[in-house]
């Protein structure tokens, strides 16, 4: 995934989240942190359920 994409993927799940101050980090930053986004929305619908 190119930067761009992995800031509009946590953008879209963290809707607080500013696309600049994502771009200050790295790829593999972003990448690690959309898995943790991703990792607890996981856990909250898992909760809901």
């Amino acid at each position: 995934m190119s930067k761009r994409e992995l800031i509009d993927c946590i953008c879209e799940i963290n809707r607080t989240a500013q696309p600049e101050f994502l771009a200050t980090f790295t790829e593999d930053e972003l990448t690690e942190y959309l898995e943790h986004l991703m990792d607890l929305n996981l856990n909250e619908m898992a909760v809901c359920a």
